[in-house]
């Protein structure tokens, strides 16, 4: 696929919430608005309930799922080389390797693949064949024959095959082809009535008749009666004895066994070594219906472009979409601490302490005059609301509560009913199971050598939050083994109390969080109470880092 048509895909957290979302929908557009070229949002994860009502009250489509951004065979530039039909002749496919320049061709039927003929495969068939019954064998179309020897059919149907009996040089004099000229023979004679006539006479199956000879009226309608094709060539015998074995099918020779094909998902990392194993030099490419899309080569590889990619709403490589080292990342836009990223070139980098990407967004759009559509202007409205809890959360600025009450007069919200709507959309975790609870938004983070994961949750109902405690304390056990962590720490926020209750497992957790918090925790307990904490980003994970430190 060439770069022109390529899209640089705006890609969002691998557990995308309404901001990751909704963030990376905008800066789609946004893009789009200033450069003219192809943007599209793609989500890293599954998005969850409260995302999907404000996708579904705006009438906007879910991105599409995209699970990581390794380099693919669809990215490389194979050849969109044109498949021909098994019926085609061998001088044919010679002739359209010559033209196209390639080694080997790919046999489709309705776009199907049957099978490849490779220069090797014509070269045996003109090098290694020595039965004078190939022809019949292979059965070889009239209209092959007609075209590989630029002839003329002057009596038979072109489209009838030669299925049986041997080609044939008629040099000898009318007497002695009697004596091996068989019932539906190919003859190659010239321009004598007597070996004509004798040929027929024999019930040859076909005559060639060579040097543009004439051929009788009476000869023709000989032919016609014992039923006898004519073909009329201008090259002489020995060159017509030459070329002949080039009008069979590449049927006969081509290979359908035991092909060694790719699809266009297929990962670049996994078939390098199968190509390097093989000696082919092209390999056929399928699409995801199984249908031929064109030829692969190793050279193909060697200048593969990778994915071009914007970060929204992260900058860390532990929440990154997998496979985020092979891509080429354009520019992160992000409102979190510094992280993990690695780039191979510089990038644009734009990272404010604002309560949400949304905000930064909407100020680019601003800087660039940029006019916001309702549509746009409802969905970073609802990601502000959702990422500062409705103006609660300690991330929040002035700045973030002026874009949204701005945002909500373009889009016609009343903030505080959408608010109310939107996060009890997205608080009914009744019927979720503890791994759905737990990924909702959950992050990993590292402080020296110390792994941890932090999950966090919001609610409007306190009852509701206590269920989920019951149902989560044993769950986030299992946690710290599945994700080769030290220390995992789940957040139970409630909203309108504006306090979090804290699970936590893991070596040093408790004393992690009484340093953390100057909270004194039994030792049993995994638990704490923490009022006015309602920020991962702002509240907890600096004073778990600045414990860790300690």
């Amino acid at each position: 696929m060439s770069e022109d048509t390529r899209p640089v895909l705006v890609i969002g957290h691998i557990n995308p919430d309404t901001d990751s979302v909704c963030s990376a929908i905008c800066y789609a557009r946004f893009k789009e608005a200033v450069t003219g070229k192809k943007y599209e949002a793609r989500r890293a994860g599954q998005i969850n309930e409260e995302t999907r009502f404000v996708l579904d009250k705006f009438g906007v489509k879910e991105p599409e799922y995209q699970d990581n951004v390794r380099m693919q065979v669809k990215d490389a530039q194979y050849r969109k080389l044109e498949g021909v039909s098994r019926v085609i002749s061998l001088k044919k496919a010679w002739e359209i390797m010559k033209e196209s320049n390639v080694v080997t061709l790919p046999i489709t039927k309705q776009n199907r693949l049957e099978g490849v003929i490779t220069i090797q495969d014509i070269a045996t068939s003109y090098m290694d064949v020595y039965d004078s019954r190939i022809l019949s064998t292979a059965h070889t179309k009239y209209r092959n024959i007609v075209e590989t020897l630029d002839a003329t059919m002057i009596v038979g149907n072109e489209e009838e095959y030669f299925v049986k009996g041997k080609v044939l040089i008629a040099a000898a004099n009318p007497e002695i082809m009697e004596n091996y000229i068989e019932k539906g023979d190919l003859v190659i004679l010239g321009n004598r009535y007597e070996s004509q006539l004798s040929a027929i006479e024999m019930e040859a199956g076909c005559i060639v008749v060579c040097e543009g000879a004439g051929v009788t009226a009476t000869i023709r309608k000989l032919a016609q009666e014992n039923s006898c094709n004519v073909i009329c060539t201008p090259h002489d015998t020995y060159t017509v004895a030459r070329l002949i074995n080039q009008s069979m099918p590449i049927s006969y020779f081509m290979s359908r066994e035991n092909l060694i094909t790719f699809n266009l998902d297929d990962y670049v990392d996994d078939i390098k070594d199968i190509m390097a194993q093989k000696r082919h030099r092209y390999f056929p490419v399928l699409d995801k219906n199984g249908l031929y899309a064109g030829m692969l080569s190793r050279r193909n590889l060697l200048g593969i472009e990778r994915k071009k990619v914007i970060l929204v709403d992260h900058n860390e490589k532990s929440q990154a979409v997998e496979g985020i080292e092979d891509a080429e990342i354009l520019e992160i836009i992000d409102h979190h601490r510094l992280g993990t990223i690695e780039t191979i070139s510089p990038v644009y980098f734009r990272n404010q302490p604002l309560g949400c990407t949304a905000t930064l967004i909407f100020r680019m759009y601003r800087e660039q005059g940029i006019d916001i559509d309702k549509q746009t202007a409802s969905l970073l409205c609802a990601a502000i609301i959702s990422d500062t809890l409705m103006y609660r959360s300690p991330t929040c600025t002035e700045v973030d509560k002026q874009a949204a009450e701005e945002l909500a007069v373009i889009a016609g919200l009343d903030v505080e009913s959408f608010a109310a709507e939107m996060f009890k959309a997205g608080s009914d975790l009744s019927s979720k199971t503890e791994d759905d609870i737990f990924y909702l938004d959950f992050k990993k983070f590292s402080n020296g050598n110390v792994a941890f994961g932090v999950s966090q949750i919001t609610s409007m109902d306190a009852d509701e939050l206590k269920v989920i405690k019951r149902r989560m304390l044993p769950y986030i056990r299992h946690i710290i083994q599945l994700h080769n962590l030290d220390m995992v720490f789940f957040m139970l926020t409630d909203i309108p109390n504006e306090s979090t209750e804290l699970l936590f497992v893991g070596n040093h957790a408790g004393s992690i969080v009484e340093s953390a918090f100057s909270k004194k925790v039994k030792q049993d307990d995994m638990s704490v109470v923490l009022k006015g904490v309602v920020s991962r980003k702002k509240q907890l994970l600096p004073a778990l880092i600045m414990a860790m430190q300690q």
